[in-house]
C-alpha cells in the first residue's frame, strides 16, 4: 500500500483508541464523584476533543503515543487512593476491550495476519481491524508502565503502602523526563526498549483476541 494511504486507514482506529481511553478515564471518575471531565467537556466521545497534537502524531510515526489527559479531581472521591486506582486502570482496560472487539471482527473475516490480507475493499477492511487490535494492545501496554505521567504510575501509587509515598516524590517528578528519554532514544537509535518490553503482549494478545499474530 502508498504510504499516504495507510496513514489514512490507521488514522480511525488511532482516533478511537485515544477517544476510548480517555472517555473512561472521566466516565469511571465520574461514576465514582468527580465532575471535573464532564464541566470542562471532555466526558464526549468526540475525537478532536481529546486530542493532544505532539501525541497523536508519535502514535502515527513509531505507534507509542497519548492523547490529551482527562482532568481529573481526587478530592470528590470517598477514598482518593483507591478511586484514582480505578480511574487510571479505566483506559487501558478499555483499549484492552477495544482490541477483543477489533480481534473478534479479525476472527470472523479470517484475518492471519498483515502479510496475509486479501485485495480490494475486504483488505482494506481487514487491515484495519488488525491494526485496530495491534494499537488498542500497545496503547494499554504502553499506559501500564509505572512511569509518570503515564497511568501504570497512579497505578503504582495506589498500590504501595502510605508509609513509602514519599520516597517516590523524586521518581513522579523526573519520571516525565524518563519516558520522554526512553522514547527518544528508541526513535534516535531504532533500537527501542520500550518496544521489546510491548511486543510480547501484543503478540500474546493479538493471538489470544484475533488468533493471529500482528507482530510478523
Amino acid at each position: 500500500m502508498d504510504s499516504s494511504f495507510v496513514y489514512l486507514l490507521i488514522a480511525p482506529p488511532i482516533l478511537m483508541a485515544l477517544t476510548v481511553h480517555e472517555f473512561a478515564h472521566g466516565l469511571i471518575a465520574y461514576q465514582l464523584g468527580d465532575p471535573t471531565a464532564k464541566q470542562a467537556g471532555r466526558l464526549t466521545l468526540n475525537p478532536l476533543v481529546h486530542l493532544d497534537l505532539v501525541g497523536t502524531i508519535m502514535l502515527f510515526i513509531i505507534h507509542i503515543g497519548w492523547a490529551k489527559p482527562v482532568p481529573v479531581n481526587p478530592s470528590y472521591f470517598k477514598d482518593p487512593k483507591r478511586d484514582l486506582l480505578w480511574v487510571s486502570l479505566a483506559g487501558p482496560a478499555s483499549n484492552l476491550m477495544l482490541a477483543f472487539i477489533f480481534g473478534i471482527g479479525c476472527r470472523i473475516l479470517g484475518v492471519e495476519g498483515f502479510h496475509s490480507l486479501e485485495k480490494g475493499l475486504m483488505g482494506i477492511i481487514q487491515f484495519m481491524l488488525a491494526f485496530g487490535v495491534m494499537i488498542n494492545i500497545v496503547l494499554a501496554v504502553f499506559n501500564l508502565f509505572p512511569i509518570p505521567p503515564l497511568d501504570g504510575s497512579k497505578i503504582l501509587m495506589g498500590l504501595i503502602p502510605p508509609k513509602y509515598e514519599r520516597q517516590m516524590e523524586p521518581y513522579m517528578r523526573y519520571g516525565p523526563t524518563i519516558l520522554i528519554a526512553l522514547i527518544a532514544i528508541g526513535f534516535l537509535t531504532k533500537v527501542s526498549i520500550l518496544w521489546a518490553i510491548i511486543n510480547p503482549f501484543v503478540k500474546f494478545f493479538s493471538i489470544l483476541f484475533a488468533g493471529a499474530d500482528f507482530t510478523r
